[in-house]
């Protein structure tokens, strides 16, 4: 079977401390149960979360959504993007399969990055191996104004979105875009053995405005 694999990267900085890191946590809950009850997602989405403060760490690899665990999020430290797009080529490297002449391999990766901040590391070291790969659909969120939409541009030219806060309400409907999102893809690649484009992502909710 091809796997769908979903990678989250999620900013945990200390800036994140309080409502924000908490609205993540039951965000990625209401992610998990909205894909739960949908059996094209349950049968190919393969999920990972990739987190990053000072450091970045892959908390969940890539695992179905039947067998997931929550992991344990906590908000401190600086904000190293860059260590994050580098921890996410090597996790790829290493868990997708690729396809051979015998055998097809594993859909693109889709990939979602949420940050509140600008990075405190070498971003351009992690953006120029991030770019070096293939990947499916890629969205930025930026969450509040303390981050900087020019930098996630870099990341994902055709598909950043902003939340004016990153409060409870609006860190909700940003994951429960993300968890249709995903829904959508893994019913075109179940469906039509065919991977989506940005333009063919569930229109965005009033919370979350496309940069």
């Amino acid at each position: 079977m091809r796997r769908l694999p979903v990678y989250l990267l999620l900013d945990c900085s200390g800036s994140m401390s309080g409502e924000p890191i908490e609205a993540v946590k039951s965000g990625m809950q209401m992610l998990l149960s909205g894909l739960r009850q949908d059996p094209q997602a349950l049968e190919s989405a393969y999920l990972s979360v990739i987190t990053f403060d000072s450091s970045a760490k892959q908390l969940v690899p890539l695992t179905d959504l039947a067998s997931f665990q929550m992991p344990d999020i906590v908000a401190s430290g600086t904000t190293a993007l860059g260590e994050a797009l580098s921890l996410l080529c090597q996790c790829a490297k290493t868990e997708i399969v690729k396809s051979t002449p015998e055998v097809k391999g594993d859909w693109r990766p889709l990939v979602f990055i949420m940050t509140d901040g600008e990075p405190t590391d070498d971003f351009n070291k992690g953006l120029a191996e991030f770019q070096t790969m293939k990947w499916g659909i890629t969205v930025s969120c930026a969450a509040g104004q303390g981050a900087n939409v020019n930098t996630l541009k870099a990341i994902s030219p055709e598909s950043v979105v902003m939340l004016d806060t990153a409060d409870k309400q609006s860190l909700a409907a940003f994951f429960k875009w993300v968890s249709s999102s995903i829904s959508t893809s893994s019913k075109s690649v179940n469906d039509t053995k065919q991977e989506i484009g940005v333009d063919q992502l569930p229109p965005p909710p009033p919370e979350i405005n496309m940069v």
